[in-house]
This record gives structure tokens, sequence and C-alpha cells, in this order.
């Protein structure tokens, strides 16, 4: 094929449909391989861009010959050629899912007739299916999802829709971009609406801790264990407050023993003395038990159902809310049944809303058609 011939769509459009699909699925395979970049670096707030991949145990510098998605991988049996440290599985099950998002997406949207007119469709949809996983590894992890993916997907999801007015159904961009607002504004509402009645209903959280176990409230977040809780998490009103009994309790410039803590966003009062919380920027305290305010979700699951929205309008939105209750229970029962009723607590609803929109994308009318016959 000639340079002319390589800027002549109508050649293009000759080309066999699964070429495509081979391809569709190695861009996704090499988009995996960048996910893992966002899923390690994100939670710690640092750039997906520089440095480069590197191992992380002993910092080498991964040169481009040995980091071909799932190929790397398995040829070096999961470790790293400098160092022989393990490198976790998830890198080539991400690398694997993103692939096979990537060629799905193509199967569902992309046709054999006209695959240059379908194609943008099933790039857009591939890029969702992206933000999905990152988003599930980065809260099965960490429970969070950064407000780069949440935030950013609202942004992308409302440009994309003006631009391709097919990612909603329509024919004209500024149906679509309605059905966007529609969509994010249904889907961050929905779940905001379940998030307040869940804080009046169950607005409180009680966690049983090994005894003499230790707990640190650093300036930004509450360290229970290994666990690391923001407290923008933890405190949505001023009247939301931790409540605890400790034995012991160390400031920077003072200790205290067998004391109650209430701690709020706007005071800190320990005992009988009462301080002001941006005064105390480090607290140690051994105790128990903690009594946590609690919200049925996060304010990150808002603006990811938000994101979601923007990206399949409100229907799909619906669909994702009502799915993922139905697949969180089934998982919760399931864990129980498994005598794993801990797991279940610590499970975060983003993965199932990820699920479910994936659902949506897939067989969604399908579904719909089964449960409403």
């Amino acid at each position: 094929m000639g340079a002319e011939g390589i800027f002549n769509l109508s050649v293009w459009e000759t080309v066999p449909f699964h070429f495509w699909t081979v391809l569709f699925f190695v861009l996704g395979c090499i988009v995996g391989s960048f996910l893992n970049v966002c899923i390690h670096r994100m939670p710690l707030d640092i750039s997906i861009v520089s440095p480069p991949s590197h191992c992380p145990h002993c910092k080498y510098t991964i040169p481009f010959y040995l980091n071909i998605p799932l190929l790397t991988w398995v040829a070096r049996h999961g470790r790293c050629k400098n160092c022989g440290a393990p490198i976790s599985f998830r890198y080539f099950l991400v690398e694997l899912l993103t692939g096979l998002a990537f060629l799905s997406c193509w199967l569902k949207f992309g046709s054999p007739e006209h695959p240059l007119g379908t194609l943008p469709l099933a790039m857009v949809m591939a890029i969702f299916l992206a933000g999905l996983i990152v988003a599930t590894f980065i809260d099965l992890e960490h429970f969070i999802i950064p407000d780069e993916i949440t935030l950013g997907g609202i942004v992308l999801g409302f440009a994309l829709s003006f631009l391709l007015p097919e990612l909603h159904g329509a024919t004209e961009n500024g149906t679509a971009l309605g059905r966007s607002v529609l969509g994010i504004a249904a889907g961050a509402g929905m779940v905001y609406t379940i998030l307040r009645l869940g804080k009046l209903m169950f607005g409180r959280q009680l966690f049983k801790l090994e005894p003499g176990a230790k707990i640190i409230f650093t300036e930004t977040t509450l360290c229970l264990g290994e666990r690391e809780i923001p407290y923008e998490e933890i405190f949505y009103r001023r009247s939301d407050t931790i409540r605890f009994t400790a034995r012991r309790v160390e400031l920077v410039d003072r200790c205290y023993a067998d004391v109650d803590i209430r701690l709020s966003p706007a005071a800190l009062q320990i005992g009988e003395e009462k301080l002001d919380p941006a005064d105390v920027p480090y607290l140690e305290a051994w105790c128990e038990s903690i009594v946590l305010p609690r919200e049925a979700m996060g304010l990150g699951d808002v603006k990811f159902m938000g994101a979601i929205g923007a990206f399949i309008g409100w229907q799909g939105a619906l669909f994702s809310l009502m799915i993922s209750s139905l697949i969180g229970a089934l998982a919760g029962v399931g864990l129980i049944l498994l005598r794993r009723r801990e797991w279940s607590s610590r499970m975060p609803y983003g993965p199932y809303i990820a699920l479910a929109a994936v659902l949506w994308v897939f067989a969604g009318p399908k579904i719909l058609a089964l449960i409403f016959p």
C-alpha cells in the first residue's frame, strides 16, 4: 500500500473486519500497560508521565523491549529481570482485561459493512471501560476513586457526547449533550440521595480493634492499622463526630490516660479539655473500639456515578445503580456463606457499580427485558 493508499479512507473500508478486531485487542493491551501505571501512581499522587516505567522494588528502569504487554510478564515468569523480585499478577490481569474490553467494544459496536464509520463509537466505549478498570482496581486496593477518574470522566463524557451524538443514540449534538447532562444529574443525584438517607438511618459504625491497638490521626487521615481513611470520607457535616475511649493518648506536647475522645470538624474534646482540631496536627491513641460516622456510600461513588451517567445516560445510570445493589447483595451473601463476613464489610462499592455499567453497555436492554418482561 503506497502513501496515497494509506490516507485513502475508501481503501481502509475494504480492510477485513477482523483486522480491526486484532488491532483493538493489541491496542487494548498497550492501553492496559498504561492503566497499570495509573493504578499504581494515582493514589500515591505520583506523576503518571515521569519517571518512566520501573521496577517498584529496585527502581530499575524497564526498557521498551522488556515492557511488551502480556508477553514480558509471561516470559519473565512475573519477575523483574534486574532484581528477580516478583511483579504482581495484577499487571498481567489489567493488560488482559483491557485488551478484552477493547476487543469486545469493537465486536459490539463495530460494523463489517462500515468499519470506519463505527470506529469512533467503539473507541469511545473502549475508553469508558478503561476508566472503569482503573477505578475498580484503585478502589479495591485503596478504597478511593481519584478525582482524575470521576471528575475527569464527567468532563470527558460531556465533551465526547457533543462530538459523538451516537454515544447517546442521538443524531443531533445538542440532544446528545442534553442526555449526557441528564445522565450526570441522575447518576450523581441518585447516589447522593442514598448517601444522605443512609446517613440518617445508619449514621454510625463501630470498629472493634485488637487489644492495645494504636490509631493515628494525622492532618488529613485516620489510620486504623493498615487502613487509611481520609477525613473527607468520615466528616460530611460539621456535626459528624468520631467517638472512642482511649487508655492512652499522646499529642506532640502532652499525654492523657483513660479519657473519652470526641472529634468533629469543629472541635476536639479529650476528657474535659476542649481543643481546636487545627491546633492538633498529630494524635496517637490506644483503644479497643472506635465509633465513626458512616455514609451509605462515599462521595467518590457520587462522582463516579456522575461520570458513568455522562457516558451512558440516565437509563444506564439507573440500571447501574439497581444492578450494582443486586451484585453487592449477592457478593455479600456469598462471602458470608464462605465464612468471609469480614471481607464483605471491607469491599468498596465502586467495583459493583463498574460491573453493572459494563453489563449495561453490552446487554442492558436484554437484562431489563428479562427482569421486566
